[in-house]
């Protein structure tokens, strides 16, 4: 098996719980507004989340090894809730009042585009053939998917402002990457209470009705699920994946969630979906099948993070000691210069720079 497999289905697994947000979503809209709904998905997300974690401590059955966030985190945990959980949400609500239907559905597919950019422009994160392939592939497929020919086209101001909540998005992903060794659970509660309450002080200042306790519940828990759990996935495969791998299989979720719309609604599949099923599972396979492998040297580095000592990675002692080789745990430790080959990916430890492109 693959040694990545178990990452790409954390992708894979965080697509599906988003995907079935939507539908989901659609029905809980007939009984709670839209920014309220947005506001207790994503409070439910950081609520369920702090729930788990307190039953795993009185159970013991925690996942051992993880960095706790630090000070110097703060920045890009903070970029991360201000870009992706305040500036993009409220960019997309006021776009959605002047941009027609089919438009923003075909606009929000260009996350995982801009995300793949900003990786690759700002952050140095490598993205061979076939990942580029793979993630032109995916975003035709939802685009397909998106794109209903029966409403009026149009591009406006609207549209642009989707285009950018897009790009905040992205940088949310980027940002988020950066703090991906760190305890996901953390990031992700600090994230979900933030933009949860940000989103219900706007709709408490908009005065948006409050719906009832049992939608409010409803709300929650999908929220724990779709919002909470899933990007905790998400984030586990972006630390051992890179953010635009993580992102090309995240852009799997449309197609989750019409099956399930589908189900729900007794839906006919179109046109549209027959043909966009098999670019998106062979984008997919593009993603499945990757293999990148070249000599490359590790730079010195000086970090905190969860960890085992038979990666081939993590060669440093412990004093008094020594941490059996494969129990996991988290504490600084230093990386001395190195250089090797082996298949990787752009994980915690292999975002070095390319000068040539590899497969």
């Amino acid at each position: 098996m693959n040694k990545f497999r178990q990452y790409q289905i954390m992708a894979i697994l965080a697509a599906i719980l988003f995907g079935v947000s939507a539908p989901l979503s659609k029905i809980l809209l007939g009984e709670i507004g839209p920014i309220p709904l947005a506001a207790f998905l994503y409070i439910g997300s950081g609520a369920g989340l702090l729930v788990y974690r307190k039953i795993e401590r009185l159970t013991g059955s925690q996942r051992e090894g993880e960095a706790p966030i630090v000070k110097k985190d703060t920045p890009w945990l903070i970029g991360a809730i201000l870009s992706g959980g305040v500036i993009a949400p409220i960019l997309l609500m006021s776009s959605l009042r002047i941009t027609p239907a089919s438009t923003a559905s075909l606009l929000l597919n260009f996350e995982s585009v801009a995300t793949a950019l900003i990786a690759a422009l700002f952050f140095s994160e490598y993205i061979g053939k076939r990942v580029w392939i793979a993630i032109v592939l995916i975003t035709s497929a939802s685009i397909l998917l998106s794109w209903d020919f029966t409403s009026q086209w149009g591009f406006s101001i609207g549209a642009v402002g989707i285009i950018f909540a897009c790009f905040c998005w992205g940088i949310d992903n980027n940002f988020t990457r950066n703090i991906s060794s760190k305890n996901p659970v953390s990031i992700v509660i600090i994230k979900g209470f933030s933009a949860g309450f940000f989103s219900l002080f706007l709709a408490l200042l908009l005065k948006n009705p409050i719906p009832s306790l049992k939608i409010i519940l409803l709300a929650m828990l999908l929220g724990f699920f779709s919002y909470g759990f899933s990007l905790v996935l998400f984030i586990l495969a972006m630390r051992n994946l890179g953010s635009a791998r993580t992102s090309a299989f995240f852009g799997t979720a449309p197609f989750i969630g019409a099956i399930l719309a589908f189900i729900l609604f007794k839906e006919i599949p179109n046109i549209m979906f027959i043909i966009s099923l098999p670019i998106m599972m062979a984008g997919t396979i593009f993603l499945l099948r990757e293999e990148h492998s070249h000599r490359h040297v590790h730079e010195y580095i000086a970090h905190e993070h969860r960890h085992s000592h038979k990666d081939g990675h993590h060669n440093h002692s412990h004093i008094p000691q020594e941490v059996p080789k494969g129990v996991y745990h988290s504490h600084f430790h230093i990386h001395e210069s190195m250089e090797h080959e082996h298949s990787h990916v752009p994980d915690i430890h292999h975002r070095h720079s390319h000068s040539s492109d590899k497969k």
